[in-house]
């Protein structure tokens, strides 16, 4: 179900279950379109979203936002028809990459056996997708570089961050949703040296947001999302 956060903003909540890997997603609810900010991590998982939308009475999103190229944030997208999807310049040519890799079981397989790293991520989208004949990593529609404004008022800002280059925030009615972006890189990329983002953090705070919301974890009131640091 659908969690009302604060304003328009609610929050479908991520699955505390770290296996599953499978995020939460905001939906800025308005009369002139709501907007999504990511697609969910797969098309079941955006079909739930969707029910959730439908049965709290909110307007069908009419914009997507990708926070970054990542599977477990844009691999619903496929479910979402007639919304436009936005996302970085720098999500193209990723997720261009993505959707040329021949995504099967046998596939996912193969990977982890040549690098046992990608164990987790890989094991997760097999549970997350089990049957790919309609699956597809679908691209951007709009694009921007800094910051755009939503028609709705919705800000989206690119702050890009050791997890991935093109990780975008969106703040909406004093509520900072951040996907990822002040996480380590991804396990099969991390190092020692790739811890999380604690400036990030910090600019984050003082920028004095009521609520902060990462993809992974309940949402944080100003006062609790300072012990992060």
């Amino acid at each position: 179900m659908l969690q009302h956060l604060a304003g328009r903003v609610w929050i479908y909540p991520h699955d505390p279950d770290p296996d599953a890997i499978r995020p939460s997603v905001a939906v800025i609810a308005d009369d002139r379109g709501s907007v999504l900010v990511d697609a969910g991590n797969s098309p079941e998982h955006a079909r739930a979203i969707g029910t959730a939308i439908a049965t709290a009475g909110l307007p069908a999103p009419t914009w997507l936002v990708y926070t970054h190229h990542h599977w477990d944030h844009t691999w619903g997208a496929g479910a979402w028809p007639g919304v436009t999807v936005v996302a970085h310049s720098s999500a193209v040519d990723l997720l261009a990459a993505e959707a040329e890799r021949p995504w099967s079981h046998r596939y996912l397989h193969d990977q982890v056996e040549s690098d046992p790293k990608l164990g987790p991520s890989f094991r997760a989208r097999a549970l997350a997708v089990p049957d790919w004949t309609d699956f597809r990593i679908v691209p951007p529609d709009r694009t921007f570089d800094d910051t755009l404004t939503l028609p709705n008022g919705v800000v989206l800002r690119h702050v890009g961050g050791n997890h991935a280059p093109d990780s975008v925030i969106a703040v909406a009615d004093g509520v900072a949703l951040l996907g990822d972006a002040f996480y380590p890189p991804p396990y099969h990329l991390r190092t020692p040296e790739g811890t999380m983002d604690y400036a990030m953090v910090k600019r984050l705070l003082a920028e004095r947001h009521d609520w902060y919301v990462d993809a992974h974890s309940p949402p944080r009131t100003r006062s609790s999302a300072s012990t992060v640091t």
